[in-house]
């Protein structure tokens, strides 16, 4: 991928591998350029060849499956596990090299407690990835879940991360990084990237809204909402600096928009604000590619 037409960063959206080619076809004219395909905890009965055939037709020459993913709990889900082992076997029938997900969790114990069978679980995975030549990439969502009481998903605090990467040594294992999930701990996202950016391997376009006059009236423990999920555009992100550091950095892929999260953009106003949050991210991206010129 070059930076010709902006190949290095793509913009795109998540869609359901459940809903199919037709789908991806009924939302290519607003010019998504990628598709992260997902499921959500278990494969199911897909048949994933004959997906990965018929979404790389639908999308033809106009864009990418630029990943696929498996959101469930593997370190306590032996089927999200087998899920896993699948969409890695299956990732370059659909023309791409990233598998995403969940890392999982041992919900009795705390974080730390749960790297053992961390390993148990990713270390085979990561040497099957290595052997695909696959990337993985965790998203960092909390679902809910505290330190010591995780839910799903441990990946969810950089001190996590840390911990997770010294227990499996891959560079196989990697991030699938949002502005949200940061926001949502209070963690400053553009520093965070800064840090990180060699072990993202792909993003979600996500964004937050902190309501910064709540915080400071009721704290963090009010029961009332501290943070939004937004869609990029309608949020507190810079996605200018967002994407300055990706390129900086030499990342290559792509930045897939998390919809269905938006308290003012969702039901019929959904797509909606994805279009707008699709053309906010190009505009950031620097608007459409002009070539230099020839120097003779």
């Amino acid at each position: 991928m070059d930076r010709t037409q902006h190949q290095d960063i793509r913009i795109g959206t998540l869609a359901q591998l459940a809903h199919g080619a037709d789908y991806l076809r009924q939302i290519l004219p607003h010019g998504f350029e990628s598709f992260e395909l997902t499921a959500w905890q278990h494969l199911g009965d897909i048949n994933v060849q004959e997906l990965a055939k018929e979404a790389l037709d639908a999308c033809g020459d106009q864009a990418i499956i630029s990943s696929i993913g498996i959101y469930g709990n593997p370190l306590q889900d032996d089927e999200t596990v087998r899920g896993w082992e699948i969409l890695i076997r299956s990732a370059r029938d659909f023309g791409c090299n990233v598998v995403c997900g969940f890392a999982g969790a041992q919900e009795d114990r705390s974080v730390d407690k749960n790297m053992p069978r961390f390993k148990e679980v990713w270390e085979p995975l990561a040497r099957l990835a290595e052997d695909e030549g696959v990337r993985i990439a965790f998203e960092n969502c909390d679902m809910g879940g505290t330190w010591e009481r995780p839910n799903w998903n441990v990946a969810h605090s950089p001190r996590a991360w840390e911990m997770m990467f010294n227990t499996v040594d891959s560079l196989a294992l990697g991030l699938e990084w949002e502005s949200c999930h940061q926001m949502v701990s209070l963690v400053d996202p553009i520093a965070n990237l800064r840090q990180w950016v060699g072990r993202v391997y792909h993003l979600h376009g996500k964004d937050a809204t902190i309501q910064w006059d709540i915080i400071k009236k009721y704290g963090l423990r009010s029961g009332l909402p501290t943070v939004h999920h937004r869609t990029p555009g309608f949020g507190d992100t810079n996605w200018t600096d967002v994407i300055s550091i990706l390129r900086m950095a030499g990342f290559r892929g792509a930045i897939d928009i998390e919809g269905w999260h938006d308290p003012v953009y969702q039901g019929d106003l959904e797509m909606t604000g994805q279009v707008y949050g699709l053309n906010y991210l190009k505009a950031c991206r620097g608007g459409a590619f002009v070539p230099n010129p020839v120097v003779k």
